[in-house]
């Protein structure tokens, strides 16, 4: 990923808290000359690698998983907040416009969860995660036989990272007022992703004063 000094991020706490935040990820693999992608929600284990490991499952019918041998290197790409980025809210506008972001790209092998215990707790792990802010949470006890079921209609896969890259794109090569100009924009808006770029671009500010 192409990221200037500027806009790369290393810290894997920061990474791993956006890829908790934003667990909807875009899978991408190599079947020979032709590129696999898939579209999943991805759990981040911080504590079984030194990086972190990615649990996650799709469709038994979907062949993206054919490939998951442990040895075959994969990409998976999440995507933070973004939003696009006028000169009119510069305080000098005599420039052109660009578009905001946050993305990480984590890199590794994926390889297949056979044990049906294994692969249940993966499972079990997301639904705990999403259903937790929810009231009253529901539960895979719920619905036990169908469950067992559905396990075999998918494919549990992890995948240990072995390298992280980070770019948070938030006007940081900008003077400090074109970014308070920014912010006070997009802060105002109505959609909940440009004010979640006017709260990460509020706190780096913070953190540069």
């Amino acid at each position: 990923m192409y990221t200037p000094t500027p806009f790369r991020v290393t810290d894997d706490v920061r990474l791993h808290e956006l890829m908790r935040d934003h667990p909807f990820a875009a899978l991408v693999s190599t079947d020979g000359d032709e590129l696999q992608i898939t579209h999943l929600p991805f759990v981040i284990d911080p504590e079984r690698a030194e990086q972190g490991v990615l649990l996650a499952h799709m469709a038994r019918a979907n062949p993206h998983w054919r490939h998951f041998d442990g040895k075959r290197e994969a990409t998976v790409i999440f995507t933070g907040p973004h939003a696009y980025i006028s000169p009119s809210w510069y305080a000098d506008p005599h420039t052109v416009p660009t578009w905001n972001y946050a993305a990480v790209h984590a890199h590794g092998r994926p390889g297949i969860i056979s044990d049906k215990s294994r692969a249940r707790g993966v499972l079990e792990r997301l639904v705990a995660e999403h259903e937790a802010p929810l009231n009253p949470p529901w539960t895979m006890d719920k619905t036990e036989p169908d469950v067992d079921r559905q396990l075999e209609y998918i494919v549990a896969f992890e995948m240990e990272i072995t390298r992280l890259e980070g770019k948070f794109k938030f006007n940081q090569n900008r003077p400090h007022a074109d970014r308070q100009g920014v912010i006070d924009t997009l802060a105002g808006n109505d959609d909940p992703l440009q004010r979640a770029v006017a709260q990460t671009m509020r706190e780096q500010l913070e953190q540069n004063d």
